[in-house]
């Protein structure tokens, strides 16, 4: 991985700190339901939630990549850029 960069805003990183904050809870109840024995559909419930959470934090960060990264970089012609975001696209669709 390069060491590149991302300078976000106080509420960009509150926004994403928040979501995985909700996200580690959710992970601990899971973890406690299948501690507590709890019904396996209940769990899978649970855990389709949780891939929501998930879904909707890569969401929420791709929409900071392309209006900052991705933008900054198609303005400084820097076309590596368009394919690394194909190329995590193609990652987040599977």
């Amino acid at each position: 991985m390069a060491n590149k960069k991302t300078i976000r805003t106080a509420d960009q990183k509150k926004n994403l700190t928040n979501r995985l904050k909700r996200l580690e809870g959710q992970i601990r109840g899971l973890e406690k339901m299948i501690e507590d024995d709890a019904y396996c559909n209940d769990i899978l419930q649970q855990s389709l939630s949780v891939s929501s959470a998930v879904d909707g934090f890569n969401q929420e960060l791709l929409k900071y990549h392309l209006k900052g990264c991705v933008t900054e970089g198609i303005k400084n012609d820097n076309e590596e850029i368009i394919d690394e975001l194909l190329k995590t696209l193609r990652k987040l669709m599977k």
